[in-house]
C-alpha cells in the first residue's frame, strides 16, 4: 500500500489501499473532518452565462475548472480541499482535455477521489462535460 498523504491539515489521501490495484488519476479513499462544501455540477458558462468553447472539450473544460474555483472560493475552500470530483461527460473521449484543466488546479499528489460517466446528454447539447466537487474545510 501506498503510504497515506496528509498535508499540515486537511484530507487524508490513501492512494491504493491494501488489494487495491493503484488509480492512475484519482485517489481512492479520501476521509476529512470538517465543514462540507458541495458545489453543484458547473457547465462551460461565463458570468454572463455565455457558453465558453462550443465544440472544444478543452475550453470547456478549463471555464469548468475556473467556476468549481469560484464557487469553492465563494465558500471559503480551494481545490487543497476537495476530497471529491464527479465528471459527467457525453464522450469519455474529453477526459484527457479534463484532465489538462484538472491539473492546472490539482497536483498529482493531491488528487481526490473520482467518477466519471458517460451520459447520453446534458442540459443542453452545445454542452460537453460537467463537474461536481465535494470538498471538506477543516475547522
Amino acid at each position: 500500500m501506498r503510504e497515506p498523504t496528509r498535508p499540515p491539515s486537511g484530507p487524508i489521501r490513501i492512494p491504493a489501499p491494501d488489494g487495491v490495484a493503484p488509480a492512475a488519476q484519482y485517489t481512492h479513499v479520501v476521509t476529512a473532518t470538517g465543514r462540507l462544501v458541495a458545489v453543484s455540477g458547473q457547465l462551460a458558462l461565463d458570468a454572463d452565462g455565455e457558453l465558453v468553447g462550443a465544440g472544444d472539450p478543452g475550453a470547456q473544460a478549463r471555464q469548468v475548472f475556473e467556476n468549481l474555483r469560484r464557487c469553492l472560493a465563494a465558500a471559503g475552500a480551494g481545490f487543497g480541499d476537495v476530497v471529491k470530483l464527479t465528471y459527467f461527460v457525453t464522450d469519455m473521449a474529453h477526459m484527457p482535455a479534463i484532465r489538462t484543466a484538472r491539473a492546472a488546479h490539482i497536483p498529482d499528489d493531491r488528487l481526490p477521489a473520482a467518477s466519471a460517466v458517460q451520459v447520453a446528454a446534458l442540459v443542453a447539447p452545445e454542452f460537453l462535460l460537467e463537474v461536481e466537487a465535494l470538498a471538506v474545510v477543516a475547522e
